[in-house]
C-alpha cells in the first residue's frame, strides 16, 4: 500500500456517474419496460441472466425448497442477526404527537408508513441474505404493509436459497426473480406482475445506480451507493494484523472499494503496509482486492490524532474503525462517518451481519451529509394546523403583513376576510 502524509492524499473521490454508453442503456431500459411492461423483463431477464421466465414472483415451494436447502447454522446466524438488527431499528421509532396551547390552537406531527416499499437485493458474483435483513427489518418495523423484493436468478431460474431465507426470517414473502436496472424500472412503474412502490432501497451495480438516480422523483430512493468504503484510525497501541484484515474486508466487495489507513505511527504504517501483502496472497477474492488495494488504497501517517481526526473527516468515509488507546476519549471529534467503530474487536464485518446497526451506508463522501438506512427512510411525515380564532385574531395581520412583503394578494386576502368578519361580529356584539 502507498504511504503518504496527509497533505498528499484529499480524500476525495468523484461520484461514478457511469458512462455515457452506460447512461444511454439505463435510460433505454426503463423506457422499454414502462412501455412494455413484463414481456420487456422476460427479454432482458434472458439476455443478462441467461433464462427465460413467465412467472417472476417466487413461489411458495420455492420458498419450501429453500429452507431445507440452508444449513441449521447459517439459520440460527441470520435470526439472531435479525433479532440484533430488530431492537436496534425498533429504537429509532417515532411517534406521532400534538401540541396545544390555552388559546385553543393545535399544532402537531402526525407519522405514517409508506404503504409499498422496493428492496433491490444484488445477485451475481455473491448472495447477500444480509442485504435483505437490512432493508426489510427497518421497513417492517416501520410498518409499511407492502414490502417486496427483486433480485437477480440464477441461470437456473432460481434464487440463492439464503436470500428466500433471509426474507423469509424478515417477514418479506413477495420477491421476484428481476435484477438490474430492469427492475427498477419494474418497481417504479410497475408491470403486470409487479406492482410499482413508493420508494426504492439497497445496493446494486453500476447499472442499479444509474437507473435509481434516474427514477428519483418518480419514487422515493434511499441513496446512490458507490463502491465500499472503510477507514482506520489508529495510534502506536493498534494491532497490523487486525488493521490489515479489516482493510481487506472491504477492498474485496469491489476493484474500486476505497481501504485507508489513517495512524499516527509510522512503525505501524509499514507493518500494516507488510500484512496486506502478506494476507493478500490468501484471498479467494485476490483481484478484487488487488486492485482495490492499488488503485483506491493509501496509508496517511499524521503528525497526531488532532491531524488523523481532520483528515477522517475530509474523507468522510462509509465505515470508520477507531483502534486508538481510548477511542471514546475522542468520538466527539469524529465529524463525518457513516458508521463507527471503536476499539480491537469491533472490526467492520461484526457491523455488515451481526450486531445490529445497518450496514446500507452513504459512500462517496455523502456521510458529510446523509446517513445509514433507518425506520425513518420508509415513514413520512404530515404537520397538523388547527388555529384557534384567538390566535388568529391577534396574529392575523402579521400574516398579512408577510403576505404583502412578498407580493402574494391572495394570501393576505385570505386572512383579511376572516378578520373582516372577526370586526363585524364585535360591531354586532358592541351594538347590543
Amino acid at each position: 500500500m502507498r504511504i503518504l502524509s496527509a497533505s498528499q492524499f484529499d480524500g476525495k473521490r468523484s461520484v461514478d456517474s457511469g458512462t455515457k454508453e452506460q447512461q444511454e442503456a439505463v435510460k433505454a431500459i426503463l423506457s422499454d419496460v414502462r412501455q412494455r411492461g413484463d414481456e420487456a423483463l422476460r427479454d432482458y431477464t434472458e439476455r443478462f441472466d441467461r433464462v427465460r421466465l413467465e412467472q417472476f414472483r417466487v413461489s411458495e415451494e420455492e420458498f419450501a425448497e429453500a429452507a431445507s436447502q440452508v444449513s441449521p447454522e447459517v439459520r440460527a446466524a441470520l435470526e439472531e442477526a435479525a433479532e440484533n438488527i430488530r431492537d436496534f431499528h425498533q429504537r429509532q421509532v417515532r411517534q406521532s404527537w400534538f401540541s396545544t396551547k390555552e388559546s385553543g390552537t393545535l399544532l402537531g406531527q402526525i407519522i405514517r408508513p409508506l404503504k409499498r416499499a422496493g428492496l433491490y437485493v444484488p445477485g451475481g458474483t455473491a448472495a447477500y441474505p444480509s442485504s435483505v435483513l437490512m432493508n426489510a427489518i427497518p421497513a417492517k418495523i416501520a410498518g409499511v404493509p407492502e414490502v417486496v423484493i427483486t433480485t437477480p436468478p440464477g441461470r437456473d431460474g432460481k434464487i440463492n436459497p439464503a436470500i428466500l431465507v433471509a426474507a423469509q426470517i424478515a417477514g418479506v414473502k413477495e420477491i421476484y426473480k428481476v435484477g438490474g436496472a430492469q427492475a427498477i424500472a419494474a418497481l417504479t412503474y410497475g408491470t403486470e406482475q409487479i406492482k410499482a412502490v413508493d420508494k426504492i432501497v439497497g445496493p446494486g451495480n453500476i447499472f442499479v445506480a444509474l437507473a435509481k438516480r434516474e427514477v428519483f422523483g418518480l419514487v422515493s430512493i434511499d441513496m446512490v451507493a458507490g463502491p465500499s468504503e472503510i477507514a482506520v484510525l489508529a495510534d502506536e497501541t493498534a494491532n497490523p494484523r487486525y488493521i490489515a484484515a479489516d482493510l481487506l474486508s472491504q477492498a474485496e466487495h469491489d476493484p474500486m472499494s476505497a481501504a485507508i489507513l489513517v495512524t499516527t505511527s509510522q512503525a505501524v504504517a509499514e507493518s500494516v503496509a507488510q500484512e496486506v501483502e502478506r494476507q493478500l496472497a490468501e484471498l479467494p477474492r485476490k483481484e478484487i482486492a488487488e486492485a482495490a488495494i492499488r488503485d483506491f488504497g493509501a496509508i496517511l501517517v499524521v503528525n497526531d490524532l488532532e491531524e488523523g481526526f481532520a483528515a477522517i473527516n475530509r474523507i468522510a468515509p462509509e465505515h470508520l474503525e477507531i483502534m486508538i488507546a481510548d477511542p471514546f476519549e475522542h468520538l466527539g471529534k469524529v465529524e463525518n462517518a457513516g458508521a463507527i467503530f471503536l476499539g480491537p474487536y469491533s472490526s467492520e464485518p461484526v457491523g455488515d451481519y451481526f450486531a445490529g446497526t445497518n450496514h446500507v451506508i452513504p459512500t462517496n463522501g455523502t456521510a458529510r451529509f446523509s446517513s445509514p438506512l433507518s425506520v425513518d427512510d420508509f415513514i413520512k411525515k404530515s404537520s397538523v394546523v388547527s388555529y384557534s380564532k384567538q390566535d388568529l385574531r391577534e396574529n392575523g395581520h402579521k400574516i398579512v403583513a408577510l403576505a404583502e412583503q412578498e407580493g402574494l394578494a391572495a394570501h393576505g386576502r385570505a386572512i383579511t376576510e376572516r378578520l373582516r368578519d372577526f370586526d363585524r361580529e364585535e360591531q354586532e356584539r358592541d351594538s347590543k
